[in-house]
């Protein structure tokens, strides 16, 4: 088990890149060109299923590029979020460009770059059961 003093210093100074393993930095020059650099493109799988919506991928999901999102997922590298967050920014807002900056929601079209990202009210991980165990019981009176 590491230390505590190992855990400060983590937070100090990030221990490798979460792509490549490159000590002292959150994310390479390199991996964060492999990231974002080449820009979102889109891709089909193969067999394509009937209806599906225009798909756009931020990188290829191989080397540096699975190296950092499994680090951000699995060993929980959170300083990743940012530049995971702006790769898949771009990769929506090239999807809803292919989409003619609209795109249907469960509320109806939403315009592009009208919509605000907010989540559900007491998001935080502490709440998300006791409004489940809630919606539960509304559930159960119901029936």
């Amino acid at each position: 088990m590491r230390g505590w003093w190992q855990d400060l210093t983590d937070l100090v100074l990030p221990a490798e890149c979460g792509g490549c393993g490159r000590p002292r930095t959150v994310l390479c020059a390199r991996c964060r060109t492999a990231l974002g650099g080449a820009g979102p493109r889109r891709v089909r799988p193969v067999p394509e299923p009937a209806g599906l919506p225009p798909v756009h991928a931020a990188a290829r999901y191989a080397d540096e590029v699975r190296a950092a999102l499994l680090a951000h997922k699995e060993r929980g590298a959170l300083a990743l979020a940012g530049p995971l967050g702006e790769a898949l920014a771009g990769a929506v807002r090239a999807g809803l460009r292919a989409a003619g900056g609209r795109t249907a929601g469960a509320r109806g079209a939403v315009p592009y770059g009208g919509a605000r990202a907010r989540g559900p009210p007491g998001s935080r991980c502490g709440a998300a059961r006791p409004r489940a165990v809630r919606a539960a019981d509304r559930a159960g009176a119901r029936a």
